[in-house]
């Protein structure tokens, strides 16, 4: 692993061999963070105070491109290191806020105009998606919600950044499929169930027009589940809004239902997306799980993958 700092006047640094690194790729939110260690000189004062972005290689292969938000300079009997961390571009999007807005007509690529280029983003797949309604950008959104928001009212999906942090606003494609079952070699391997704010039931009023529409979770019902949320919308929602904001706050509140935490020797290139083919026999697991998060990272004691999944269906 190598890792280089590209510094605010342009200039490209390339670092020390690197002792530690911690590499968190989800893709969306939270963003992908990373955190690297290598042996510091004076030489680096200058090009580290001014460093504004930072690339983590894997030989040819860019893990990480990302912003520097701290660096640490450390110096002890074993030496003087340096330390920097930082998060993945989409930061950019999310630290910066939004002035209100309002597009009677508006596409996808005006929202990415308006939102997403000015901050140095490049977008690489872009939906041809348009808002069916009036589209309002609120007071206090950061960028990253103004985008995130459109794509997943009108196109039914969430935006996702590559590893060399370009942007696609794009329903996620087909990931890779990789197999762990009891001839994988695992350092350890973790299955968390939590059913607390799971909602089992959604009840969405419009009070200007005096009407609500409620929305179940009938498999977490049928399991014992009672947990319900009021919601209010805007006046004048349409029936098929309010239903699809109810269905959408009952999804969002199950997607960490349960979670499956594996642990691999070694460094793999996985991706948020891409499909686990999961058979461990002695947890009792078997399905299909879905990557939400590849961890890479190296310590004394050696490298190590660790993939974070969520169930499919």
């Amino acid at each position: 692993m190598t890792g280089r700092i590209i510094t605010c006047d342009h200039k490209i640094y390339e670092l020390p061999e690197l002792l530690e690194w911690d590499i968190v790729h989800t893709g969306g939110v939270p963003c992908d963070s990373f955190s690297a260690t290598c042996a510091y000189m004076a030489e680096l004062a200058l090009p580290l105070h001014r460093a504004e972005s930072f690339l983590a290689l894997n030989g040819q292969s860019l893990l990480l491109h990302g912003i520097v938000d701290e660096y640490t300079i450390r110096q002890s009997a074993a030496g003087r290191t340096v330390t920097i961390t930082g998060r993945g571009l989409a930061a950019r999007l999310l630290d910066n806020e939004s002035r209100p807005a309002t597009y009677q007509t508006a596409a996808l690529r005006d929202i990415v105009r308006a939102h997403v280029t000015p901050y140095g983003i490049s977008c690489v797949q872009c939906a041809d998606v348009r808002a069916g309604s009036v589209y309002t950008v609120a007071a206090g959104t950061s960028q990253w919600n103004a985008l995130e928001e459109f794509c997943r009212v009108y196109g039914g999906f969430t935006p996702t950044f590559r590893r060399n942090g370009e942007l696609a606003a794009a329903p996620r494609s087909a990931g890779n499929r990789i197999v762990l079952n009891d001839g994988t070699t695992l350092l350890s391997v973790t299955k968390r169930e939590n059913h607390y704010g799971v909602l089992s039931e959604v009840l969405v009023i419009d009070k200007t027009r005096n009407t609500s529409q409620t929305v179940q979770n009938k498999e977490f019902i049928a399991r014992g589940g009672q947990c319900r949320r009021v919601l209010y919308t805007p006046g004048q929602s349409t029936w098929a809004a309010m239903r699809y904001t109810g269905a959408y706050q009952i999804a969002r509140s199950a997607e960490n239902e349960e979670i499956l935490t594996a642990v691999l020797p070694g460094s793999r290139i996985v991706s948020p997306g891409d499909l686990a083919e999961v058979s461990l026999s002695g947890c009792g697991l078997s399905g299909e799980y879905a990557v939400t998060q590849c961890e890479n990272a190296c310590c004394p004691e050696g490298e190590t993958t660790t993939l974070t999944m969520k169930r499919r269906g």
